[in-house]
Parts: C-alpha cells; structure tokens; sequence
C-alpha cells in the first residue's frame, strides 16, 4: 500500500505528459469504477438495492474526493513537483482533525492541537509567497481539504453497506464530475490519442489497475486485520516514497525548505495519528474514521 499510494504522484506526472489532466482522471475513475461496480454486483453475490439518496451521496463524495481532491493534485502536477504534491497532500488528517468538530467529532486533545499547529507551519512553509512550491499548489492545499470536507461527510452519508459498490460508485460519480470539468476547460481539444507516448499510457493502466483497484483493495484488507490509526500511517509514509521516486525518475530537486516542511508536516500528521491511537485524548470516532476513509483515491 505505502508503494503503490506513495507512486501514484509520479506516475500522474507521466500520464499527463501527453494526455490532459482532468480527462484522464476522468476517464480513471470511470474505468476503475466500472471494474469495482461489477466486481460488487457479479453473479452469486446478493445485490443491495441502490437508491436515489445513495447516487446523490456518492456526487457528494465524489465531487469532494476526486473532483477537488484527486482534480486538484492531477491538475497541480502540471505546475508542482510530485515530492511536493504528495507533502501537501499529506496533510490531509489534519484538515480531518480541523474539520472534525463540525461533523459531530466533540474532543480534541493536546497532542492533536500541537500536531495541527506544527502541520499548518509545515503547509505554510511551503506555500508562503516566495516560498518553495509554485502558486498553483494552493489549488493542491483546496483540494486536500475537499478531501477532508468530503470524507468527513462520507462517514454518516446513506452509502451501501457493501464498502465496494459505494467506493465504486463514488468513482462513477466523481469520474462523471471530472469528465465534465475536463470537457468545460476546453480539453478535449488538446486530445490526439496519435499523440498519446506509451509512457502516458502504461501510467494511465496503472492509475487504473494497480493505485485505484489494487491499492483500494490492499486497504480494505488492511482495515481488517489492524487498526484504523495503523492502517493510516500511509499518511506519513507515501510522502516519503512520493519524494523518493520523484527525486530519482524525474530528478526534482531536495532543498533545504522542503526537507523542512515536509519533516514538519510528516511529524505533525504522526502525532496526530499517535494521538487517535491512544486513549488519553482519542478523539471521538467521526475522526478516526475519516482519516481511515481518507485514502481510497487522493492520488
């Protein structure tokens, strides 16, 4: 999970190399979500009957998770190194603890309010005017907190009680949404599929087959042989892989400021996730279960 998660920011950047960023996110999702659906509802498995409420939820996330989250970061890669990306997008339990109180989360502890303090200085180093990232890595700060917004929503919406068929219809919807906002920016007409490397598309299969179906299916795995909070050290862990790769495929530079702001915000996002671990001040569980909803498709 750590690999597949933490390379699913480089391989974005390969596979908009030569295609447009919002229409193959789109079509990403459209595709896992299609596989996921009918994996959920094959021969010999009893079908839950889906209603109007649980296609509208799943917009809702949809349109939180994949077209504010996932857009934001496939958009951002255009402008911003995947190392920093992925550091950004790191910081997403900490909007979650941020968020929390609003979605019915009553307590936070000391060590989650230092953790989010120490976190947001992280965010801010790297995105300060002048700082170390491009301006366009606020629309990747916009969309981790979409991300957080939506998967704090997601924990009491009306989703199926099959965790696959309402993954895979949040995919559909927010595959759907993404098409869409690929469409009204003019995409389509930079699509020349006589134009598309096989770089872009060995990634483009990968995003699809490995990050969206195989890393989702890791997860879901992992939920139930350990802890939500132990599950959810991906948090801290992908940006270093992330990092890594992007440093040794694409040669983006390692400065001074972001090993700075990404110990910050990787230290940060670990006391947080130490602090749900414990008992003393555990927060209540709208949180924990937000943090653990939080990566079924951010990259």
């Amino acid at each position: 999970m750590y690999l597949i998660w933490g390379s699913t920011y480089l391989t974005i950047r390969i596979a908009i190399e030569t295609l447009p960023p919002l229409l193959m996110a789109g079509a990403r999702f459209l595709l896992a979500g299609l596989i996921l659906f009918a994996i959920a509802r094959r021969p010999g498995v009893r079908r839950e009957r889906l209603t109007r409420r649980q296609w509208r939820a799943a917009l809702i996330i949809g349109g939180c998770l994949l077209l504010g989250g996932n857009g934001g970061v496939t958009w951002g890669e255009q402008y911003v190194a995947t190392g920093l990306v992925a550091l950004i997008v790191g910081s997403v339990p900490l909007w979650v603890t941020v968020f929390g109180p609003l979605f019915g989360a009553r307590r936070i502890g000391r060590l989650q309010v230092a953790g989010v303090t120490v976190g947001l200085l992280g965010v801010g180093l790297l995105v300060r005017p002048g700082g170390a990232v491009p301006v366009q890595a606020l629309v990747v700060v916009c969309g981790s907190i979409l991300w957080a917004l939506g998967s704090l929503y997601a924990i009491r919406a009306p989703t199926p009680a099959s965790p696959v068929t309402a993954v895979a219809m949040e995919m559909l919807a927010g595959g759907m949404l993404l098409t869409i906002a690929g469409l009204a920016s003019g995409e389509l007409r930079s699509v020349h599929l006589q134009n598309v490397s096989m770089r872009s598309t060995i990634a483009f299969a990968y995003l699809v087959l490995v990050g969206a179906i195989v890393g989702y299916g890791a997860y879901i795995w992992l939920l139930h042989h350990v802890s939500a909070p132990a599950a959810s050290t991906y948090a801290f862990v992908n940006p270093l892989v992330a990092v890594v790769l992007g440093a040794i495929v694409l040669g983006e530079p390692i400065t001074p400021p972001i090993l700075a702001a990404g110990a910050l915000i990787i230290v940060a996002v670990a006391m947080v996730l130490i602090s749900q671990a414990g008992t003393g001040s555990r927060p209540t569980e709208v949180a924990e279960e937000a943090d653990a909803r939080a990566p079924a498709g951010v990259a």
